[in-house]
């Protein structure tokens, strides 16, 4: 039996809160209509501002100007980002001084780190410091700056200046987007900026990323793909984005 508009509607609204997006190839398959009925409901969607269509996905909000706060970014991909920080949490060696950077992909890793001797963290979430400083055996160094309200992180120059003054082995960067041509963004120039400075004071460029935010671009650009080392993400990227990433240079782990 056929689904009506209002029931296709909902539910293409209910799999956004679910997935983070949605793809016409897929609803239309599910649905069993047509790829361009799938595409006049989403056009009507976006009409009414409840979704945001971008190259045969949609997502919940036009990623170039919509900041949601963390704790509403928190529940989307749970399961996803969970997978992430427990590899995340496995690239970690004895004396690893590193770099969090902020988002909710990071902010799990948080939660999963197991501290190995000699660890030191530095950070721009004020969540990931809260959650870090529970544990006694590892050295957190808050970053300074404005505090921005959505994100609860730290930006701004006093941040970028203590950063040039310290080197780490690895940062764990947390994206908006990941554009096979136009590289990593986030939706904050502010925040963009601030992690540039982190990759310049890294040595190793790791980004927690489900698998949503492949093909999407954010207001602020944080650097090229040739900058990232590895990117951890989970079992719904697609091959071809995969086989770019690795052609690049990029190690790519799905989990």
């Amino acid at each position: 039996m056929l689904l009506n508009i209002v029931d296709r509607h909902k539910l293409i609204l209910d799999k956004l809160d679910e997935n983070g997006f949605v793809t016409v190839n897929e609803l239309s398959q599910e649905f069993n209509v047509s790829v361009v009925t799938i595409r006049k409901d989403l056009k009507l969607l976006e009409e009414r501002n409840l979704l945001y269509r971008s190259h045969g996905r949609a997502v919940p909000a036009n990623p170039y100007i919509t900041e949601h706060h963390v704790n509403v970014k928190e529940k989307i991909n749970r399961k996803e980002k969970n997978r992430i920080a427990i590899e995340a949490g496995l690239k970690l060696v004895p004396n690893d001084s590193i770099i969090i950077a902020s988002g909710t992909s990071v902010i799990e890793f948080a939660r999963h780190i197991k501290p190995v001797e000699g660890l030191t963290v530095l950070t721009a979430s004020l969540n990931t410091s809260l959650i870090l400083a529970e544990n006694p055996n590892i050295d957190v160094i808050q970053l300074g700056g404005m505090v921005r309200p959505s994100s609860s992180s730290v930006i701004g120059s006093i941040g970028e200046k203590m950063l040039s003054e310290f080197n780490c082995t690895k940062l764990f960067l947390g994206v908006d987007g990941i554009d096979l041509d136009y590289g990593l963004t986030t939706t904050n120039s502010n925040e963009a900026s601030l992690n540039k400075a982190m990759i310049k004071a890294a040595q190793k460029i790791i980004v927690l990323a489900d698998s949503s935010k492949f093909g999407r671009k954010g207001f602020g650009r944080i650097c090229g793909l040739e900058e990232v080392d590895q990117i951890i993400t989970d079992t719904g990227i697609d091959e071809k984005t995969k086989a770019r990433l690795n052609e690049i240079g990029i190690h790519v782990t799905v989990v």
